[in-house]
């Protein structure tokens, strides 16, 4: 009678040992399709920032030297009216180029519209 008690416990505990085994490697396999795909949308973040990277610092020297050029020309209204007006024109227009220059190097930057997350019950 031991033996058939030992014998059904031993095969009962197998099975389910079988069968908790199989679900787990399941959300493994999930869980590591997740992180890889992370791992590509980091990677392709990375890449386009490092992409984008010359055409930012070349955006943010344009604007400053266009924005400084405009404060020159404020400040020398008072003085030289004509070269105040001048570098006032001169410079906006320098620093709307560079604004220009910035905001194309942010848009290769972004990836499009964040997707919605995906939730698993």
């Amino acid at each position: 009678m031991k033996k058939i008690i030992f014998a059904s416990v031993f095969v009962f505990a197998i099975c389910n040992f079988g069968f908790s085994q199989t679900s787990e490697k399941v959300n493994l396999d999930s869980l590591m399709n997740h992180v890889l795909t992370l791992e590509e949308n980091l990677y392709q973040i990375n890449l386009n920032l490092h992409q984008s990277q010359k055409r930012l610092k070349t955006g943010i020297f344009i604007a400053t030297v266009g924005y400084s050029v405009t404060i020159l020309g404020g400040q020398l209204l008072g003085t030289r009216p004509q070269l105040g007006k001048t570098l006032l024109y001169t410079g906006g227009a320098i620093g709307i180029g560079g604004t220009v220059t910035l905001v194309s190097g942010f848009n290769r930057i972004s990836l499009g519209p964040p997707r919605k997350p995906i939730r698993y019950q």
